[in-house]
C-alpha cells in the first residue's frame, strides 16, 4: 500500500509501522512530563502538612501583654518552632516560586 502526494512523497505500510509507536510513545511522554510538572508546582490541598494534625483546627492565642516588643509567626505552616517563623519559609520560596512571609507584630515606638 502506497499513497502518493502531489508533492511526490509516498507514505508507505513501513512509515505507518514507524509513525504509529512513536505518536504512541510521545503522547505517553508528554502526559508523564505534563504530570510531572503540575505535581511540582502549588496544588490544592493542604496546607499545614504536620502540625497538630490530631487536631481538628490549629489555633494559637496570645496576649498582647505577653509578646514584649516583637513577636514574628509563621505563615508556611514549614516552621520547626511553629507558630514561631524559624525562616524556613526562604526555602520554601524557593522551592515553589511563592512569595509567603513571616506575620511580624510589634509595638510602636513610644
Amino acid at each position: 500500500m502506497a499513497v502518493v502526494h502531489n508533492s511526490g512523497f509516498r507514505l508507505t505500510k513501513e512509515h505507518f509501522l514507524v509513525a504509529v509507536p512513536v505518536a504512541v510513545v510521545s503522547a505517553a511522554a508528554g502526559f508523564l512530563v505534563s504530570h510531572f510538572l503540575s505535581s511540582r508546582t502549588c496544588k490544592k490541598g493542604h496546607v499545614n502538612v504536620g502540625i497538630s494534625k490530631d487536631s481538628p483546627k490549629v489555633v494559637h492565642s496570645f496576649d498582647m501583654e505577653d509578646i514584649g516588643t516583637k513577636a514574628v509567626y509563621c505563615r508556611c505552616w514549614k516552621s520547626k518552632k511553629f507558630p514561631f517563623c524559624d525562616g524556613a519559609h526562604t526555602k520554601h520560596n524557593e522551592e515553589t516560586g511563592d512569595n509567603v512571609g513571616p506575620l511580624i507584630i510589634k509595638k510602636k515606638d513610644a
